[in-house]
């Protein structure tokens, strides 16, 4: 029986943390690859710092002539999300920062193994585990710590830019520890919020008076009690934030995109990779899993793990946890499974309709508990598996 009494914590950072400012970019020339050819193979990863930012990594389009004009749009697309992000700090600026591009073709080596043959269907990008993970403590069937901590720093973002709050900066993080009652949230215990602003005369109860009605708006009724401690702005002064004050790197902050650490985690990180990197789409084929099994009721909570053999089109293993919540039992749950979803990295693609340009606004506030849209973002967000998984067992 999992204890039913306690207290969780996670952590969000906003759009304009370094590694997310990265994370943006990485995603952004995914995205444009996409658009220009639905199976472009992009990994790409990006580096911020002071000035600068450097961009490296494989990709690979069918005509290579057509390649080689594509890198000249590189620097542009890295300028275009720091402007829209709202970085025009004197030592980050959009306008006049270095644009570094080391984006090289992707190793022959690697795509033979990914790509189809005449005697085998396209195989994993790589060998990995990958989880998926919902629970039916909020809406969106995710955990409540970490879907909130997201909200926070969204709806701070809005009024940034909207110019409601014309002094707040893009770089913020938040953290909710809440407390758990007969398994279920009820309260936040503690508000950790520092989010960068413009001016050294500005306070930590200056900060909190501007950023405390956007967290009140957000939270749910009555989470906010007498007792719930308030850390605004703790080190006092934060002007100098995002690449300038601390380098950012695509991919640091895996445990924010997906459950805040409530789930377990296989390690990928998502940003900046195709569909053919299962690290990325078979995370996303799990979460699917998992949240149509709870929204089937056949569970409160459940935890999947899928597996891969690099090359390999067939998943190794599929394993599911209910944890003591199921309806049904695991066994059952792993063979409607294989039953509902093809799993192959193919068949996760094209289920999900992945090989398009989705993935940029994945880049901040989670790449969970997001709302599908017509367009197919966030299509691993869908509850139209719930009837089948329920004739399926």
């Amino acid at each position: 029986m999992s204890r039913q009494n306690y207290m969780f914590t996670s952590e969000s950072v906003s759009e304009g943390h370094p590694d997310k400012v990265c994370d943006r970019i990485s995603d952004a020339i995914l995205d444009s690859f996409l658009a220009e050819e639905p199976t472009a193979r992009v990994a790409c990863e990006t580096m911020a710092t002071s000035g600068m930012v450097v961009v490296g990594g494989e990709v690979g389009l069918s005509d290579q002539e057509r390649l080689k004009d594509y890198m000249g749009r590189i620097s542009q697309i890295a300028r275009d999300c720091i402007k829209d992000i709202g970085y025009e700090q004197e030592q980050f600026h959009w306008n006049t920062l270095h644009v570094l591009n080391f984006l090289h073709e992707q190793s022959a080596h690697i795509a033979q193994g990914v790509n189809a043959s005449e005697n085998k269907d396209e195989g994993a990008g790589d060998q990995g585990i990958m989880f998926g993970y919902a629970v039916n403590e909020t809406p969106e069937l995710m955990p409540a710590p970490i879907q909130y901590s997201h909200a926070i720093l969204r709806r701070l973002a809005e009024a940034r830019k909207s110019g409601a709050e014309p002094t707040l900066r893009p770089d913020a993080k938040s953290q909710l520890s809440v407390r758990y009652e007969d398994g279920k949230p009820v309260e936040v215990t503690s508000i950790v919020l520092s989010t960068q602003h413009e001016s050294v005369e500005q306070t930590s109860d200056d900060i909190r008076a501007i950023v405390e009605p956007y967290i009140r708006e957000v939270l749910p009724d009555s989470w906010i009690t007498p007792q719930t401690e308030w850390h605004v702005n703790p080190t006092g002064t934060f002007v100098i934030g995002g690449p300038d004050g601390d380098a950012g790197l695509t991919g640091r902050k895996i445990i924010v995109d997906t459950y805040g650490g409530a789930a377990p985690h296989g390690g990928g990180a998502f940003s900046g990779k195709d569909p053919t990197k299962v690290d990325r789409s078979a995370a996303y084929a799990a979460r699917y899993l998992a949240k149509n099994i709870v929204a089937a009721g056949m569970a409160e909570r459940c935890t999947l793990q899928i597996s891969y053999a690099i090359g390999v089109a067939k998943p190794l293993s599929i394993y599911a946890d209910l944890h003591g919540t199921g309806q049904v039992h695991e066994s059952e749950v792993e063979a409607a499974i294989a039953k509902v979803m093809d799993l192959s990295p193919r068949g996760i693609r094209e289920h999900l309709g992945l090989n398009k340009p989705i993935y940029e606004r994945t880049a901040a506030y989670g790449h969970f508990g997001r709302e599908a849209t017509n367009d197919g973002g966030f299509s691993w967000e869908r509850l139209d598996l719930v009837e089948a998984l329920k004739k399926a067992v």
